[in-house]
């Protein structure tokens, strides 16, 4: 049977000593596309846009250390406490996405004290641009031939060059399939439902879904911590579990409470 192969080189173009990597501008791209959904959202509930450029900051640097010490702390920590200059170095990889939805957390809260807006209402709408976020981070995984599937024998496996030449399910388009439809399903929600209006329910609904999506599709995905090989589940799928349970509570507390007033 033959299979796709995938042979992208991860390097977009270089320039007199200037090399740009496609992750970064997928990764650019992510930010930009979740940047304008939520000023899109500000606009339409005529909240303060200005603010926008503040939150941009926040959520930037609070994904991306996040997401670095997630990956240090659950993902290699004894390579990184052994060799802690390694630490900042994202240029070589390895950003963790339950660190960095932590991460975004903590910014939105110290953006939520200066705008002085409810924390869950905030929460609601920007999970709706991390919906799109997430699509645009993943496709750079695929560009890079990371977070690589297991060997499969279905038709649709893909075979990563860079890697070998084993056929692999495609794990970055399943999870960037995934938090596409998420996407969608939420941004339909709030424009066309009442949920919207109680605080929660769609950061709620996020957070069960993208990480129920990540736990599932960890089934099929290598195992990215060598230490936990021979665990039953997966690093991943452990800490995903949390995250599910956090958006279902948030589910249930948003509809025992009155539902807010927009107007």
């Amino acid at each position: 049977m033959d299979h796709f192969i995938w042979n992208m080189d991860p390097v977009m173009v270089s320039f007199m000593g200037l090399t740009i990597h496609w992750y970064g501008v997928l990764f650019a791209t992510a930010i930009a596309s979740g940047f304008q959904v939520i000023k899109h959202i500000y606009v339409r509930e005529g909240l303060d846009v200005e603010s926008l450029d503040n939150l941009l900051i926040y959520c930037v640097v609070g994904i991306v250390l996040g997401a670095r010490l997630g990956h240090v702390l659950f993902y290699d920590p004894g390579y990184y406490f052994a060799h802690p200059a390694k630490i900042l170095a994202i240029w070589e990889g390895g950003l963790a996405s339950h660190g960095g939805t932590v991460g975004v957390v903590l910014a939105m809260y110290y953006y939520k004290l200066k705008v002085k807006l409810p924390f869950l209402f905030l929460l609601d709408r920007l999970a709706i641009a991390t919906g799109i976020f997430c699509v645009f981070v993943r496709l750079g995984n695929l560009a890079n031939s990371e977070i690589l599937g297991v060997a499969t024998d279905k038709p649709w496996g893909i075979i990563f060059e860079r890697i070998d030449m084993v056929p692999r399910h495609p794990a970055q388009l399943y999870e960037a399939l995934a938090y596409l439809v998420i996407f969608i399903t939420l941004w339909l929600l709030y424009r066309y439902t009442e949920m919207k209006r109680r605080e929660g329910a769609l950061v709620g609904l996020f957070l069960a879904l993208v990480f129920g999506a990540r736990y599932l599709i960890e089934f099929v995905k290598v195992r990215q911590a060598e230490f936990a090989l021979d665990w039953s589940l997966s690093v991943g799928q452990m800490l995903s579990v949390p995250f599910v349970l956090a958006g279902l509570a948030l589910l249930v507390m948003a509809y025992l409470r009155p539902p807010r007033d927009l107007r």
